[in-house]
């Protein structure tokens, strides 16, 4: 049984799915291989802000640390993301984001420095999508996305993290997100090498969910040879980890980058938990509570347990379907082949 804790120590927001200037082959939502994308402005999804705050005055007191905002659209896209940056400071709750790192404008504001100033005070971990070592294989994966301009940004957003920190703020870690794919397995090691000359703290991905028949080639995860390939990738991963040093000595820390069994094409982790019942919530568009961050079709199979306009997060944490969830998730087909469970001494 899972080990609940009292409330949410984190709580992601499903604030603007739907807003992407990017088309990343394996994305969910906005890959070209989906066939229902809305691309219109009155098919979009968008949260109301006050519901984000609703909730946030409730978690705050309760032990709430942490608020992602979308990590299906770019959430700097979202019209009230200078308003969730305020709450964080409201609550002293950390933002913890996911971005594409193209930093863009909207409603007049944007750029690089613009947001780099704003987000870096609040922010515990910055996570910048980084699909390739090589500008082919990273624009390829993240149509879209133009390499020099995201180096550029990186640079620039870490050197606001260094001055901010060496005046005495809070540290905020910066990430490399990838998708683990076929396409860009062979530069995880360069990936790393290059997180380390950059001043990149830590390599983190998942494996992919195939939401799409096309894309289905591209896991690693689809035969026998394929992880065994993952896994001669990951111990080269870890060697580099351990030879090439960030600015400051320390390593690169690597999440999720290790072995998998032979028959992990069905069942990631055999012993595997989930890191998620009971400590973390997602709140999507429309105010449903879901378990976990699995496609959204796919969390909805776990049950119904509530709507956050109608009823208090509390009463939703505590509930009997929750409690039968976090009691019996493993023998749900879900659970059993999702992506993120970890080995118990990583969690």
């Amino acid at each position: 049984m899972i080990n609940q804790a009292s409330s949410p120590w984190r709580i992601t927001f499903d604030t603007n799915p739907d807003d992407c200037n990017f088309r990343c082959v394996m994305c969910e939502e906005h890959s070209e291989h989906n066939p229902n994308r809305r691309t219109t402005q009155s098919q979009k999804r968008r949260m109301p802000i006050a519901l984000i705050e609703k909730i946030i005055a409730e978690a705050a007191p309760l032990g709430l640390r942490e608020v992602i905002p979308s990590t299906m659209g770019e959430p700097l896209l979202y019209d009230d993301f200078e308003r969730i940056l305020e709450l964080c400071q409201q609550y002293q709750v950390k933002l913890n984001l996911t971005t594409n790192g193209s930093f863009p404008k909207h409603n007049g504001k944007g750029g690089v420095d613009y947001w780099a100033q704003r987000i870096v005070p609040v922010t515990s971990d910055v996570k910048f999508s980084w699909n390739g070592a090589t500008a082919k294989t990273h624009e390829k994966i993240m149509l879209g996305a133009r390499w020099d301009k995201a180096l550029n940004n990186l640079k620039h957003f870490i050197q606001v993290r260094n001055e901010q920190a060496a005046q005495g703020g809070d540290y905020c870690r910066i990430t490399f997100q990838l998708t683990f794919l076929e396409s860009n397995l062979a530069e995880l090691p360069d990936i790393i090498k290059l997180a380390a000359q950059l001043g990149v703290d830590r390599v983190k991905g998942h494996h992919l969910w195939a939401h799409f028949s096309a894309i289905e080639p591209l896991s690693l995860r689809r035969n026998a040879e394929a992880i065994e390939r993952w896994n001669q990738v990951v111990e080269q991963a870890q060697t580099i980890a351990e030879t090439d040093r960030l600015p400051n000595g320390k390593k690169v820390l690597l999440e999720n980058i290790y072995p998998l069994e032979v028959k992990a094409t069905q069942n990631l982790m055999l012993d595997g938990e989930c890191p998620f019942l009971g400590q973390e919530a997602w709140i999507n568009t429309q105010g449903r509570f879901d378990p976990c961050c699995a496609p959204d079709i796919q969390r909805r199979s776990l049950g119904n347990f509530g709507n956050l306009h109608e009823q208090s997060l509390a009463a939703i944490w505590y509930s009997e379907a929750y409690q039968v969830l976090q009691q019996n998730y493993q023998q749900q087909p879900l659970c059993i082949a999702c992506n993120m469970r970890k080995p118990k001494e990583s969690q």
